[in-house]
């Protein structure tokens, strides 16, 4: 098979989908007396689905950015590991319980394939000239490449 524009846009929608899969499996498989005890350093498994809903709408602005030619905002906010960014994705998405912020992360991850699947395939890899304040150049492939688990898109 060739790695046409639509074969790599098929391979990251299934490659989110599979990712945020195995989180939400593993999340739910969890002893519920465990979901909310800290085990990656502060964060509890319920901190994390929380994260992930923050990153879904920092994607879906990422997406707008880049196809405007800006750098996406998440990019101020930068420092070591997105420390900050991420404890303010925690703070500002984790519901009350963890069914709650499950269901946020549900419909917030469907509202980026939704996206994603609407973008013409060649969008996706499509160099709009937008690079990191490093200089690397940001993709729309590239950032939802690192959601997915996948190093190049």
């Amino acid at each position: 098979m060739r790695n046409t524009p639509e074969a790599k846009k098929a391979q990251l929608l299934a490659d989110l989908t599979a990712a945020r899969g195995e989180v939400t499996d593993a999340v739910t498989a969890l002893a519920a007396e465990d979901r909310d005890v800290p085990f990656l350093g502060v964060w509890s498994a319920h901190d994390i689905v929380a994260h992930l809903v923050g990153w879904d709408g920092a994607n879906l602005e990422a997406i707008e950015a880049i196809q405007t030619d800006r750098l996406p905002a998440c990019y101020a906010a930068y420092d070591p590991d997105w420390r900050t960014f991420n404890a303010g994705l925690v703070a500002g998405h984790k519901r009350a319980t963890l069914a709650e912020t499950l269901a946020a992360a549900q419909a917030s991850h469907q509202t980026l394939l939704d996206r994603l699947a609407a973008l013409p395939a060649a969008e996706i890899s499509r160099d709009y000239a937008v690079h990191s304040p490093g200089g690397r150049r940001v993709t729309i492939a590239m950032l939802l490449g690192v959601e997915a688990g996948v190093s190049s898109q």
